[in-house]
Protein backbone atom coordinates (compact mmCIF):
# COMPACT_ATOMS: atom_id res chain seq x y z
CA UNK A 1 0.00 0.00 0.00
CA UNK A 2 1.33 3.43 -0.99
CA UNK A 3 2.30 5.47 2.05
CA UNK A 4 0.80 9.01 2.06
CA UNK A 5 3.10 11.90 2.74
CA UNK A 6 2.54 13.97 5.85
CA UNK A 7 3.73 17.35 7.09
CA UNK A 8 5.52 18.03 10.37
CA UNK A 9 2.15 18.22 12.11
CA UNK A 10 1.31 14.70 10.94
CA UNK A 11 -1.33 15.97 8.46
CA UNK A 12 -1.78 13.94 5.28
CA UNK A 13 -0.74 15.90 2.19
CA UNK A 14 -2.68 15.72 -1.05
CA UNK A 15 -1.24 14.83 -4.41
CA UNK A 16 0.98 17.64 -5.59
CA UNK A 17 1.41 19.11 -2.12
CA UNK A 18 4.70 19.12 -0.23
CA UNK A 19 6.29 20.79 2.75
CA UNK A 20 9.59 22.58 2.31
CA UNK A 21 12.53 22.52 4.66
CA UNK A 22 11.63 25.93 6.09
CA UNK A 23 8.14 24.70 7.02
CA UNK A 24 6.27 26.43 4.17
CA UNK A 25 4.18 24.56 1.63
CA UNK A 26 3.92 24.31 -2.14
CA UNK A 27 1.55 22.77 -4.67
CA UNK A 28 2.70 21.68 -8.12
CA UNK A 29 0.67 20.73 -11.18
CA UNK A 30 0.95 20.44 -14.93
CA UNK A 31 -1.17 22.17 -17.56
CA UNK A 32 -2.39 20.46 -20.72
CA UNK A 33 0.75 21.47 -22.60
CA UNK A 34 2.87 19.60 -20.04
CA UNK A 35 4.32 22.72 -18.45
CA UNK A 36 4.89 22.57 -14.70
CA UNK A 37 3.55 25.25 -12.38
CA UNK A 38 3.59 25.80 -8.65
CA UNK A 39 2.20 28.04 -5.90
CA UNK A 40 3.51 28.62 -2.40
CA UNK A 41 2.00 29.51 0.98
CA UNK A 42 3.13 29.89 4.58
CA UNK A 43 0.51 27.47 5.92
CA UNK A 44 -1.27 24.43 4.62
CA UNK A 45 -4.61 26.21 5.03
CA UNK A 46 -3.48 29.11 2.82
CA UNK A 47 -2.04 26.70 0.27
CA UNK A 48 -5.32 24.82 -0.02
CA UNK A 49 -7.20 28.07 -0.51
CA UNK A 50 -4.99 28.66 -3.53
CA UNK A 51 -5.51 25.07 -4.67
CA UNK A 52 -9.27 25.51 -4.48
CA UNK A 53 -9.00 28.65 -6.60
CA UNK A 54 -6.88 26.81 -9.17
CA UNK A 55 -9.37 23.92 -9.24
CA UNK A 56 -12.29 26.36 -9.62
CA UNK A 57 -10.50 28.08 -12.49
CA UNK A 58 -10.01 24.74 -14.21
CA UNK A 59 -13.69 23.85 -13.80
CA UNK A 60 -14.71 27.24 -15.22
CA UNK A 61 -12.27 26.96 -18.10
CA UNK A 62 -10.06 29.77 -16.77
CA UNK A 63 -6.44 29.45 -17.80
CA UNK A 64 -4.21 28.60 -14.83
CA UNK A 65 -0.87 29.14 -16.55
CA UNK A 66 -1.09 32.89 -17.22
CA UNK A 67 -0.29 34.31 -13.81
CA UNK A 68 2.53 36.40 -15.27
CA UNK A 69 0.53 37.78 -18.19
CA UNK A 70 0.28 41.57 -17.86
CA UNK A 71 -2.25 44.08 -19.09
CA UNK A 72 0.41 45.21 -21.57
CA UNK A 73 0.66 41.64 -22.92
CA UNK A 74 -3.08 41.62 -23.59
CA UNK A 75 -2.81 45.03 -25.24
CA UNK A 76 -0.27 43.62 -27.71
CA UNK A 77 -2.71 40.82 -28.51
CA UNK A 78 -5.53 43.35 -28.89
CA UNK A 79 -3.40 45.31 -31.39
CA UNK A 80 -3.04 42.21 -33.56
CA UNK A 81 -6.69 41.18 -33.65
CA UNK A 82 -8.45 44.57 -33.55
CA UNK A 83 -9.87 45.31 -36.99
CA UNK A 84 -12.38 47.68 -38.54
CA UNK A 85 -11.15 50.94 -37.00
CA UNK A 86 -10.23 53.98 -39.02
CA UNK A 87 -6.48 54.47 -39.01
CA UNK A 88 -6.61 57.80 -37.17
CA UNK A 89 -8.85 56.28 -34.47
CA UNK A 90 -6.55 53.26 -34.12
CA UNK A 91 -3.45 55.43 -33.88
CA UNK A 92 -5.15 57.63 -31.27
CA UNK A 93 -6.00 54.56 -29.19
CA UNK A 94 -2.39 53.36 -29.38
CA UNK A 95 -1.06 56.78 -28.39
CA UNK A 96 -3.41 57.08 -25.41
CA UNK A 97 -2.56 53.61 -24.15
CA UNK A 98 1.19 53.89 -24.54
CA UNK A 99 1.25 57.34 -22.95
CA UNK A 100 -1.02 56.83 -19.96
CA UNK A 101 -1.42 53.08 -19.38
CA UNK A 102 1.68 51.22 -20.50
CA UNK A 103 4.27 52.83 -18.15
CA UNK A 104 2.48 51.94 -14.91
CA UNK A 105 -0.97 50.33 -14.88
CA UNK A 106 -0.11 48.25 -17.93
CA UNK A 107 2.49 46.34 -15.89
CA UNK A 108 -0.17 44.93 -13.55
CA UNK A 109 -0.60 41.17 -13.70
CA UNK A 110 -3.84 40.54 -15.56
CA UNK A 111 -5.22 38.06 -13.05
CA UNK A 112 -4.57 40.39 -10.11
CA UNK A 113 -6.42 43.47 -11.40
CA UNK A 114 -9.49 44.25 -9.32
CA UNK A 115 -12.34 46.65 -9.98
CA UNK A 116 -10.94 48.96 -7.30
CA UNK A 117 -7.58 49.03 -9.14
CA UNK A 118 -9.25 50.31 -12.30
CA UNK A 119 -11.27 52.92 -10.39
CA UNK A 120 -8.16 54.06 -8.53
CA UNK A 121 -6.30 54.33 -11.84
CA UNK A 122 -9.03 56.44 -13.44
CA UNK A 123 -9.19 58.70 -10.38
CA UNK A 124 -5.43 59.27 -10.55
CA UNK A 125 -5.63 60.21 -14.23
CA UNK A 126 -8.24 62.88 -13.52
CA UNK A 127 -7.41 64.18 -10.06
CA UNK A 128 -3.61 63.71 -10.02
CA UNK A 129 -2.60 64.08 -13.67
CA UNK A 130 -5.36 66.52 -14.60
CA UNK A 131 -6.70 64.66 -17.64
CA UNK A 132 -10.10 65.56 -18.99
CA UNK A 133 -12.85 62.98 -18.53
CA UNK A 134 -13.19 62.73 -22.32
CA UNK A 135 -9.54 61.62 -22.47
CA UNK A 136 -10.14 59.01 -19.77
CA UNK A 137 -13.18 57.91 -21.78
CA UNK A 138 -10.88 57.08 -24.71
CA UNK A 139 -8.47 55.21 -22.43
CA UNK A 140 -11.41 53.31 -20.94
CA UNK A 141 -12.58 52.27 -24.40
CA UNK A 142 -9.27 50.51 -25.01
CA UNK A 143 -8.93 49.01 -21.52
CA UNK A 144 -12.48 47.71 -21.51
CA UNK A 145 -11.87 45.93 -24.82
CA UNK A 146 -8.59 44.47 -23.54
CA UNK A 147 -10.23 43.04 -20.42
CA UNK A 148 -13.18 41.82 -22.50
CA UNK A 149 -10.72 39.93 -24.69
CA UNK A 150 -9.14 38.44 -21.55
CA UNK A 151 -12.56 37.27 -20.37
CA UNK A 152 -13.40 35.75 -23.76
CA UNK A 153 -10.09 33.88 -23.82
CA UNK A 154 -10.60 32.59 -20.25
CA UNK A 155 -7.75 34.51 -18.65
CA UNK A 156 -10.10 36.10 -16.12
CA UNK A 157 -13.74 35.62 -15.03
CA UNK A 158 -15.09 39.16 -15.10
CA UNK A 159 -14.17 42.46 -16.69
CA UNK A 160 -12.75 44.67 -13.89
CA UNK A 161 -13.35 47.83 -15.89
CA UNK A 162 -17.14 47.37 -16.04
CA UNK A 163 -18.88 50.56 -14.82
CA UNK A 164 -15.54 52.14 -13.82
CA UNK A 165 -16.01 55.19 -16.04
CA UNK A 166 -19.62 55.62 -14.92
CA UNK A 167 -18.50 55.55 -11.30
CA UNK A 168 -15.77 58.11 -11.99
CA UNK A 169 -18.30 60.50 -13.50
CA UNK A 170 -20.66 59.99 -10.59
CA UNK A 171 -18.00 60.51 -7.91
CA UNK A 172 -16.54 63.58 -9.59
CA UNK A 173 -19.92 64.90 -10.72
CA UNK A 174 -18.62 64.89 -14.28
CA UNK A 175 -20.81 64.88 -17.33
CA UNK A 176 -23.49 67.07 -15.79
CA UNK A 177 -22.39 70.21 -17.60
CA UNK A 178 -23.69 69.87 -21.12
CA UNK A 179 -22.22 71.67 -24.08
CA UNK A 180 -23.60 75.18 -24.15
CA UNK A 181 -24.62 76.93 -27.32
CA UNK A 182 -24.00 80.61 -27.84
CA UNK A 183 -26.99 82.75 -27.14
CA UNK A 184 -28.38 84.68 -30.09
CA UNK A 185 -26.85 87.85 -28.66
CA UNK A 186 -23.44 86.18 -28.30
CA UNK A 187 -23.65 84.73 -31.79
CA UNK A 188 -24.46 88.12 -33.30
CA UNK A 189 -21.71 89.81 -31.27
CA UNK A 190 -19.14 87.27 -32.43
CA UNK A 191 -20.05 87.62 -36.12
CA UNK A 192 -20.21 91.43 -35.94
CA UNK A 193 -16.76 91.62 -34.34
CA UNK A 194 -15.18 89.29 -36.94
CA UNK A 195 -16.86 91.15 -39.80
CA UNK A 196 -15.64 94.56 -38.62
CA UNK A 197 -12.13 93.56 -37.54
CA UNK A 198 -9.42 93.73 -40.22
CA UNK A 199 -7.27 91.13 -38.45
CA UNK A 200 -9.97 88.48 -38.31
CA UNK A 201 -12.25 89.37 -41.21
CA UNK A 202 -10.84 86.60 -43.43
CA UNK A 203 -12.30 84.03 -41.01
CA UNK A 204 -15.86 85.30 -41.54
CA UNK A 205 -16.85 82.96 -44.43
CA UNK A 206 -15.72 79.84 -42.56
CA UNK A 207 -17.45 80.79 -39.31
CA UNK A 208 -20.60 81.83 -41.17
CA UNK A 209 -20.81 78.46 -42.92
CA UNK A 210 -20.30 76.57 -39.65
CA UNK A 211 -22.89 78.64 -37.79
CA UNK A 212 -25.45 78.15 -40.55
CA UNK A 213 -24.95 74.48 -41.45
CA UNK A 214 -23.89 72.78 -38.21
CA UNK A 215 -21.09 70.95 -40.00
CA UNK A 216 -18.33 69.40 -37.90
CA UNK A 217 -14.98 71.15 -38.20
CA UNK A 218 -13.46 68.23 -40.13
CA UNK A 219 -16.39 68.26 -42.54
CA UNK A 220 -16.16 71.96 -43.30
CA UNK A 221 -12.34 72.09 -43.58
CA UNK A 222 -12.49 69.06 -45.89
CA UNK A 223 -15.19 70.58 -48.09
CA UNK A 224 -14.28 70.93 -51.79
CA UNK A 225 -15.77 73.22 -54.40
CA UNK A 226 -17.20 70.18 -56.21
CA UNK A 227 -19.13 69.30 -53.03
CA UNK A 228 -21.06 72.56 -53.28
CA UNK A 229 -23.96 72.63 -55.75
CA UNK A 230 -24.80 76.31 -56.27
CA UNK A 231 -27.46 75.58 -58.88
CA UNK A 232 -29.54 73.36 -56.61
CA UNK A 233 -28.34 75.05 -53.41
CA UNK A 234 -27.03 71.85 -51.81
CA UNK A 235 -23.91 70.89 -49.85
CA UNK A 236 -22.83 67.25 -50.11
CA UNK A 237 -21.09 65.84 -47.03
CA UNK A 238 -19.31 62.64 -48.05
CA UNK A 239 -15.92 62.77 -46.27
CA UNK A 240 -14.09 64.45 -43.42
CA UNK A 241 -10.58 65.85 -43.02
CA UNK A 242 -8.53 64.51 -40.11
CA UNK A 243 -5.07 65.25 -38.75
CA UNK A 244 -3.36 62.61 -36.65
CA UNK A 245 -0.10 60.87 -35.78
CA UNK A 246 0.83 57.79 -37.79
CA UNK A 247 3.68 56.92 -35.43
CA UNK A 248 7.06 58.35 -34.53
CA UNK A 249 8.59 57.57 -37.92
CA UNK A 250 5.86 59.05 -40.10
CA UNK A 251 4.78 61.90 -37.82
CA UNK A 252 1.50 63.80 -38.10
CA UNK A 253 -0.38 64.04 -41.39
CA UNK A 254 -3.69 65.09 -42.88
CA UNK A 255 -5.92 62.34 -44.20
CA UNK A 256 -9.39 62.05 -45.69
CA UNK A 257 -11.78 59.67 -43.97
CA UNK A 258 -15.38 58.66 -44.35
CA UNK A 259 -17.66 60.72 -42.09
CA UNK A 260 -18.14 59.86 -38.42
CA UNK A 261 -21.17 57.60 -39.03
CA UNK A 262 -23.29 56.48 -41.97
CA UNK A 263 -25.85 59.12 -40.99
CA UNK A 264 -23.10 61.74 -41.40
CA UNK A 265 -23.11 61.15 -45.17
CA UNK A 266 -25.82 63.65 -46.02
CA UNK A 267 -26.96 66.62 -48.06
CA UNK A 268 -27.48 70.00 -46.42
CA UNK A 269 -29.66 72.71 -48.01
CA UNK A 270 -27.64 75.85 -48.73
CA UNK A 271 -29.18 79.07 -47.45
CA UNK A 272 -28.54 82.45 -49.07
CA UNK A 273 -26.28 83.37 -46.16
CA UNK A 274 -24.13 80.29 -46.71
CA UNK A 275 -24.00 80.77 -50.48
CA UNK A 276 -22.83 84.36 -49.97
CA UNK A 277 -20.15 83.12 -47.55
CA UNK A 278 -18.79 80.71 -50.16
CA UNK A 279 -18.73 83.49 -52.75
CA UNK A 280 -16.96 85.79 -50.30
CA UNK A 281 -14.30 83.15 -49.67
CA UNK A 282 -13.77 82.76 -53.41
CA UNK A 283 -13.35 86.54 -53.87
CA UNK A 284 -10.95 86.72 -50.92
CA UNK A 285 -8.71 84.03 -52.42
CA UNK A 286 -8.76 85.73 -55.83
CA UNK A 287 -7.67 89.01 -54.23
CA UNK A 288 -4.78 87.26 -52.48
CA UNK A 289 -4.02 85.25 -55.65
CA UNK A 290 -4.00 82.04 -53.62
CA UNK A 291 -5.45 78.65 -54.54
CA UNK A 292 -5.43 75.15 -53.15
CA UNK A 293 -2.05 73.49 -53.72
CA UNK A 294 -2.44 70.27 -51.74
CA UNK A 295 -3.67 66.79 -52.61
CA UNK A 296 -4.71 64.60 -49.67
CA UNK A 297 -5.55 60.97 -50.40
CA UNK A 298 -6.57 62.00 -53.91
CA UNK A 299 -8.71 64.93 -52.72
CA UNK A 300 -7.92 68.50 -53.69
CA UNK A 301 -9.57 71.85 -54.52
CA UNK A 302 -10.52 72.42 -50.88
CA UNK A 303 -12.65 75.50 -50.24
CA UNK A 304 -11.17 76.77 -47.01
CA UNK A 305 -7.41 77.16 -47.23
CA UNK A 306 -4.77 79.33 -45.58
CA UNK A 307 -2.61 81.95 -47.24
CA UNK A 308 -0.16 79.26 -48.37
CA UNK A 309 -2.85 77.26 -50.18
CA UNK A 310 -2.88 74.50 -47.55
CA UNK A 311 -5.96 73.08 -45.86
CA UNK A 312 -7.06 74.62 -42.60
CA UNK A 313 -6.05 72.78 -39.42
CA UNK A 314 -8.76 72.47 -36.77
CA UNK A 315 -6.21 73.53 -34.15
CA UNK A 316 -5.57 76.75 -36.06
CA UNK A 317 -9.31 77.37 -36.27
CA UNK A 318 -9.71 76.96 -32.52
CA UNK A 319 -6.71 79.18 -31.79
CA UNK A 320 -8.24 81.89 -33.97
CA UNK A 321 -11.52 81.60 -32.03
CA UNK A 322 -9.65 81.98 -28.72
CA UNK A 323 -7.92 85.15 -29.95
CA UNK A 324 -11.18 86.56 -31.25
CA UNK A 325 -12.90 85.91 -27.91
CA UNK A 326 -10.03 87.65 -26.11
CA UNK A 327 -9.96 90.73 -28.33
CA UNK A 328 -13.73 90.98 -28.58
CA UNK A 329 -14.14 90.88 -24.80
CA UNK A 330 -11.35 93.41 -24.31
CA UNK A 331 -13.25 95.75 -26.59
CA UNK A 332 -16.44 95.06 -24.65
CA UNK A 333 -14.74 95.78 -21.32
CA UNK A 334 -13.88 99.25 -22.56
CA UNK A 335 -17.56 99.85 -23.21
CA UNK A 336 -18.38 98.64 -19.70
CA UNK A 337 -16.09 101.30 -18.31
CA UNK A 338 -18.14 103.83 -20.24
CA UNK A 339 -21.33 102.65 -18.58
CA UNK A 340 -22.61 100.47 -21.44
CA UNK A 341 -23.72 96.84 -21.12
CA UNK A 342 -22.15 94.97 -24.03
CA UNK A 343 -22.30 91.21 -24.59
CA UNK A 344 -19.30 89.21 -23.34
CA UNK A 345 -18.34 86.00 -25.13
CA UNK A 346 -17.80 82.76 -23.16
CA UNK A 347 -14.84 80.48 -23.73
CA UNK A 348 -15.76 78.05 -26.53
CA UNK A 349 -14.36 76.00 -29.42
CA UNK A 350 -15.37 75.40 -33.02
CA UNK A 351 -17.71 72.57 -32.00
CA UNK A 352 -19.85 75.16 -30.20
CA UNK A 353 -20.87 76.47 -33.63
CA UNK A 354 -22.50 73.10 -34.36
CA UNK A 355 -24.36 73.11 -31.06
CA UNK A 356 -25.37 76.73 -31.61
CA UNK A 357 -26.80 75.97 -35.05
CA UNK A 358 -28.79 73.06 -33.61
CA UNK A 359 -30.11 75.27 -30.84
CA UNK A 360 -31.24 77.97 -33.29
CA UNK A 361 -33.13 75.33 -35.28
CA UNK A 362 -34.85 74.11 -32.12
CA UNK A 363 -35.80 77.65 -31.22
CA UNK A 364 -37.29 78.02 -34.70
CA UNK A 365 -39.41 74.87 -34.12
CA UNK A 366 -37.73 72.92 -36.92
CA UNK A 367 -38.93 69.30 -37.08
CA UNK A 368 -36.72 67.06 -34.92
CA UNK A 369 -36.20 64.51 -37.72
CA UNK A 370 -35.08 67.31 -40.03
CA UNK A 371 -32.60 68.45 -37.36
CA UNK A 372 -31.28 64.90 -37.06
CA UNK A 373 -30.82 64.64 -40.83
CA UNK A 374 -29.14 68.01 -41.26
CA UNK A 375 -26.72 67.43 -38.38
CA UNK A 376 -26.04 63.83 -39.38
CA UNK A 377 -26.89 62.40 -35.96
CA UNK A 378 -26.96 58.60 -35.98
CA UNK A 379 -29.47 58.51 -33.12
CA UNK A 380 -32.43 60.84 -32.75
CA UNK A 381 -31.81 60.87 -28.98
CA UNK A 382 -28.74 63.01 -29.60
CA UNK A 383 -30.91 65.54 -31.40
CA UNK A 384 -33.55 65.31 -28.67
CA UNK A 385 -30.94 66.17 -26.03
CA UNK A 386 -30.13 69.34 -27.94
CA UNK A 387 -33.84 70.04 -28.34
CA UNK A 388 -34.45 69.61 -24.60
CA UNK A 389 -31.60 71.97 -23.70
CA UNK A 390 -32.79 74.57 -26.16
CA UNK A 391 -36.41 74.48 -25.11
CA UNK A 392 -35.47 74.67 -21.42
CA UNK A 393 -33.51 77.85 -22.11
CA UNK A 394 -36.36 79.14 -24.27
CA UNK A 395 -38.89 78.50 -21.50
CA UNK A 396 -36.72 80.39 -19.04
CA UNK A 397 -36.47 83.38 -21.36
CA UNK A 398 -40.19 83.33 -22.11
CA UNK A 399 -41.05 83.13 -18.42
CA UNK A 400 -38.71 86.03 -17.71
CA UNK A 401 -40.50 88.06 -20.38
CA UNK A 402 -43.84 87.13 -18.83
CA UNK A 403 -42.60 88.18 -15.36
CA UNK A 404 -41.35 91.49 -16.72
CA UNK A 405 -44.71 92.07 -18.43
CA UNK A 406 -46.66 91.30 -15.27
CA UNK A 407 -44.46 93.55 -13.15
CA UNK A 408 -45.14 96.45 -15.50
CA UNK A 409 -48.86 95.67 -15.55
CA UNK A 410 -49.06 95.68 -11.75
CA UNK A 411 -47.26 99.02 -11.39
CA UNK A 412 -49.51 100.74 -13.90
Amino acid sequence: MLKRRKDNKNRVLREGESQRADGTYDFRWRTKNGKRHSVYAATLEKLREKEDEIFRDKMDGIKTDVKNTTVNDMFELWLVIKKGLKDNTFQNYKYMYKTFVEPDFGKYKLVSVKKTDVRRFYNSLVFDKGLKVNTVDTIHTVLHQIFKLAVEDNYIRVNPSDDALRDLKAVGNFGTDKKKALTLEQQNRFIEFVRDNKTYKHWLPLFTVMLNTGMRVGEVTGLRWQDVDFENRLININHTLVFYSRGKKEGCHFAVNTPKTKASIRTIPMTDTVAEAFEAEKRFQEELEVSCRVVIDGYTDFIFINRFGDTQHYGTVNKAIKRIIRDCNLESLEKIKQGEKPVLLPNFSSHTFRHTFATRMCEANVNIKAIQSILGHSDVRISLNVYTDATEDLKTRELSAYTEYMNKAVTQ
